[in-house]
């Protein structure tokens, strides 16, 4: 167990998931400059209503990230621009509410690595819908795919492809909080499966004219 000051945002981290953020509330400043001279992580938790971070009715996910801070961009009024990466998943045991801002009691929580022949086909199976969706994604100019860019290690890919899914974060954060690894992969995959078949539909869609006799156009 350790003491982890908390980062609540309307967004999920993932182990090697890129954060830039920028901080400007002086209660943040305050946990920042704490965690650089300590050398520590913080936490990042995703928020599910309005009320303030360190408001004990504040709702966070139970299930967050370590962030490790990377670089430090000082800006003027104790300003910063902060880079930081994913590193490790966490469970909230409970919160704190003596400082600035959130704290929490977290333990660490490992992904179990189960690595069966059935994961291992599906891991394939993942892959090669990533590589399909990647492709599909600079077919539409969104960016420049590289084979190399995916991993081959089972747990980095599922994090990879946990990254790069487009979904809205309430609904992404199941993702993170899976225990094994056999059903990450295999949840991934299909959501994989549904979002290369929507790509194809919108970057090949039907000729009207192949549609008239199905629909009347009165």
């Amino acid at each position: 167990m350790m003491d982890l000051p908390l980062f609540p945002l309307n967004t999920v981290l993932f182990p090697g998931m890129p954060l830039n953020l920028h901080i400007f509330e002086d209660r943040y400043k305050q946990m920042m400059n704490e965690c650089i001279e300590k050398r520590q992580p913080f936490g990042v938790v995703l928020i599910s209503n309005e009320q303030p971070d360190t408001s004990r009715r504040v709702k966070t996910a139970l299930i967050g990230c370590t962030a490790q801070i990377s670089q430090v961009q000082p800006l003027r009024e104790g300003r910063m621009n902060i880079s930081a990466i994913g590193r490790e998943r966490f469970k909230v045991l409970n919160f704190k509410h003596d400082r600035p801002y959130l704290v929490a009691d977290v333990e660490l929580y490992p992904m179990l690595a189960n690595l069966t022949s059935k994961t291992i086909n599906n891991m394939s199976r993942l892959k090669n819908k990533l590589e399909i969706y990647l492709k599909s994604l600079e077919k539409a100019g969104q960016l420049n795919f590289n084979g190399a860019m995916l991993p081959n290690d089972p747990t980095t890919l599922a994090y990879f492809a946990s990254v790069l899914l487009q979904i809205e974060p309430i609904r992404k954060q199941p993702l993170l909080e899976i225990s094994d690894l056999s059903t990450m992969i295999e949840t991934l995959l299909a959501y994989y499966r549904k979002e290369v078949a929507l790509l194809n539909v919108m970057l090949n869609p039907p000729d009207n004219e192949g549609w008239r006799g199905i629909f009347s156009l009165n």
